[in-house]
């Protein structure tokens, strides 16, 4: 399993930062420029194109930066003379068609941004900054070198950091705007990516730059996922910032998880574990705390009778949520048991598929409906069954009216239950 980690901390996105750090994967990145210099050909009103890699450096540091120079008489042009010319383009050019596919996406993804900004239907948008062949160069490079990259291919996985946004505001074609730009912030309302806004005023994301990302669609990482490194490069854009970096890092790699996909690695997920110590809190509150805690965000609880080391009985709670309610449910914690602190970390679980059927079973001659859960793996989509358990409240509710112990009903109940494994 190949892998590739966008690195965007301290650069956010433009188009031509992230072809320039590609480029520095990417064995002979010559070939894809003599083939973007012939994109001139494809769009009229072109009358000089010229693109270069550069080396500069940054703290000690080689950087790749693209040097391009474009004479056009065109300050606008609409979508589908775009999308003419870039389908132009990858007919000519030697592209798989998940790479073709990704780079009609991202056009796309500018187009339908821009006619949702304008109210317009996509057909009749004409784009003005967007219109510049620079973005048939960003879109058309990324593509080639992610498709040498074999990046469309399923063995391979992107990941992708938080996206710092800048702020302030831009001179455009319809005045001045406020960071992010409309149309960006069109593209990342479909997208799943994490941003933030800041640190500095400028924009940091470029409509470009994030529609190609949210084709993309990487896998959100806080920090580096697990790989044995083959490459990394860096690159930087045409600004430059006192107390920002402008750096976009890329790192290339092999996975170092087993090669042989277990069906279980489907079900892996990410949950948070909060835990603390109470040894001052009355039965009370803690029957209270349990009664407050039992709603769809609380996946399980926990409360373990214990001694502190001042040899007091107290209780360790421990509470399971996924991640996004952590923090609401520390401070749920906090103010409903008065504790001073609550530890939490983010651990992996494997969590099955499960689901409910309902079978109608006879017991002394009269006919129940009882509901049995039924959890199981899904392997080359056939169910594996792992177990089958009728719901306790149905068990109780037959119990009580018929007065059969609810031990004997579960006895009863096997013989249903062999029925899903056959």
């Amino acid at each position: 399993m190949r892998v590739l980690y966008i690195d965007l901390n301290n650069s956010g996105i433009s188009g031509d930062m992230f072809l320039a750090s590609l480029l520095g994967i990417i064995s002979e990145p010559e070939r894809i420029l003599e083939k973007l210099r012939r994109l001139k050909v494809y769009l009229s009103g072109v009358s000089r194109l010229s693109i270069e890699l550069e080396k500069t450096s940054q703290s000690g540091i080689q950087l790749n930066r693209l040097l391009i120079e474009i004479k056009e008489d065109r300050n606008h042009r609409s979508g589908k003379t775009l999308v003419d010319s870039l389908n132009a383009f990858l007919r000519d050019n030697i592209l798989s068609n998940s790479a073709q596919m990704f780079a009609n996406g991202v056009l796309n993804s500018l187009i339908q941004a821009e006619a949702e900004v304008h109210g317009k239907l996509a057909n009749k948008v004409h784009l003005h900054e967007l219109s510049s062949i620079d973005t048939l160069i960003d879109i058309i490079g990324v593509s080639l070198a992610l498709d040498i990259l074999k990046a469309f291919e399923k063995e391979f996985k992107i990941y992708c950091s938080k996206i710092p946004l800048g702020g302030g505001e831009i001179n455009t074609a319809h005045g001045k705007l406020s960071i992010p730009a409309p149309a960006t912030m069109k593209i990342l309302e479909k997208s799943n990516l994490i941003s933030f806004g800041g640190p500095i005023e400028s924009e940091l994301v470029t409509p470009t730059g994030i529609a190609l990302l949210t084709n993309l669609n990487p896998i959100y990482s806080e920090f580096i996922p697990e790989m044995t490194f083959k490459q990394s490069a860096y690159s930087t854009g045409q600004k430059k910032f006192k107390d920002f970096k402008n750096v976009l890092r890329l790192f290339y790699g092999e996975s170092t998880e087993n090669y042989i996909i277990h069906p279980l690695k489907n079900y892996n997920e990410k949950i948070s574990i909060l835990e603390t110590n109470v040894d001052d809190v009355s039965g009370e509150i803690l029957g209270n705390f349990f009664n407050e805690f039992n709603d769809e965000k609380v996946l399980d609880l926990q409360m373990i009778p214990s001694f502190t080391k001042k040899n007091r009985p107290s209780y360790a709670i421990k509470v399971l949520c996924y991640p996004k309610y952590t923090f609401e449910l520390i401070e749920k914690i906090i103010h409903e048991l008065g504790t001073l602190g609550v530890r939490y970390s983010i651990s992996n679980r494997v969590c099955i598929d499960r689901t409910i059927e309902k079978r109608t079973v006879e017991i002394n001659n009269k006919e129940y409906d009882v509901r049995f859960k039924i959890s199981y793996i899904n392997v080359e989509n056939n169910k594996e069954i792992v177990n089958v358990k009728p719901e306790y409240e149905d068990i109780k509710e037959i119990s009580e009216e018929s007065g059969i112990p609810v031990r004997k009903i579960q006895f009863i109940l096997n013989s249903t239950i062999k029925d899903f494994y056959d």
